[in-house]
């Protein structure tokens, strides 16, 4: 068997009973990255992070920990397990259509506790929600989604755009409550370009906010940018941050944003359970257990920092390597996937790793489509 000469942080000591392909997060990594989002944000009250990357209670309550109080979500079962883990504000990053605006209603009676609030981007959304929330003797806090370039969804800052904010104002059972704007089109590499990127972007969505305010509409808050964004935003104190990919990290974005403080804590475990040629190991970390969306590299793995894919299908990965000879089948490998948010997606349950062990494991609810609602 190949056995590791230390013990490198990606290990566990009982790694040798657990099933593979797995998914292990390390407690000690999410907190360190939990304390540098909170730095730079200054203050936890201006934070709302988003759930979608890791989707656990756990990971939420560690952040209640550190004072925050607000999260996003994209559905409505992050948006439960959210609540369920003592949130006092979520907010439902997704226009909710069909079912959605009952579910959402619901969850607003079912968890009293927490302020539930939702983005919109048209007047008929605008007029749904107003009905269901005043029949419901709900006030439901709303924020318009603009588009600041990325082209999926929002309405562009301008006339229209203002229109729909006072239609907010004056409709029965809402509460507008300010912009919520996701640059998620921004990646550039280079901090000074995408700074200058950023403002850009940023620049009709101020403007309409003062023109607004000009007119007597308040708004109270501007939710604003991702991960890339985050510490650009974080600079402006008229700001709201949703940074969601910090928690866990990932290589795709540790790579193409060093300027950012956060380091891996998710590690996918999988075993050679095959030798089919010199020079190559076949493993079980299939399109089932990482995010696939990507071309390869979609998985760095730790130990064969040479691997190259040479196939990829639902359960098995074949991948080429010189240090194939030095491994056996049965042996385990570390992984850190490229995208871990839909990653995190395929598993069922999480390892909770703590002081090099493997404690528990923490079941990802929210990764369905619903919980009971």
């Amino acid at each position: 068997m190949h056995s590791i000469q230390s013990s490198p942080w990606y290990c566990t000591s009982n790694e040798a009973d657990i099933p593979t392909p797995a998914l292990l997060l390390f407690r000690e990594r999410i907190e360190v990255n939990i304390e540098s989002m909170v730095k730079m944000a200054g203050d936890p009250e201006r934070l709302w992070p988003h759930v979608k990357t890791h989707k656990l209670g756990p990971i939420v309550e560690a952040q209640i920990r550190h004072g925050i109080t607000r999260f996003k979500c994209a559905t409505i079962p992050e948006a439960e397990m959210t609540a369920q883990a003592g949130a006092s504000e979520v907010l439902l990053a997704m226009q909710p259509v069909g079912p959605a605006v009952e579910r959402l209603i619901t969850l607003q009676q079912r968890f009293p506790r927490t302020q539930f609030s939702t983005i919109v981007d048209a007047i008929g959304p605008v007029e749904r929600l107003g009905a269901a929330a005043h029949a419901a003797g709900i006030d439901l806090p709303v924020f318009l989604d603009l588009d600041c370039g990325m082209g999926r969804t929002g309405i562009a800052p301008g006339d229209a755009a203002a229109e729909l904010y006072q239609l907010m104002h004056k409709t029965p059972g809402l509460r507008a409550a300010g912009f919520h704007a996701y640059d998620g089109h921004i990646h550039e590499p280079d901090l000074s370009a995408r700074t200058h990127q950023c403002a850009a972007a940023f620049e009709p969505v101020l403007k309409l906010r003062d023109r607004l305010r000009g007119v007597g509409s308040d708004v109270p808050r501007l939710i604003a940018g991702g991960s890339p964004t985050f510490a650009i935003h974080a600079a402006h104190p008229d700001r709201d941050l949703s940074p969601g990919t910090f928690a866990l990290w990932d290589f795709g974005y540790g790579d193409k944003f060093p300027d950012l403080p956060f380091e891996p804590a998710a590690i996918l475990l999988c075993r050679v359970v095959s030798k089919p040629a010199a020079g190559r190991l076949c493993l079980d970390l299939g399109h089932k257990a990482v995010a696939s969306e990507n071309p390869h590299p979609r998985v760095r793995l730790m130990e064969l920092p040479d691997a190259m894919a040479v196939t990829h299908s639902e359960e098995h990965m074949v991948v080429e390597t010189t240090r194939a000879a030095e491994f056996q089948i049965g042996d385990c490998l570390h992984g850190i996937p490229r995208h871990v948010c839909p990653t995190v997606a395929l598993y069922n349950e999480a390892w909770d790793v703590e002081a090099g062990r493997a404690n528990e494991t923490w079941p990802i609810l929210a990764r369905g489509r619903r919980i009971t609602i």
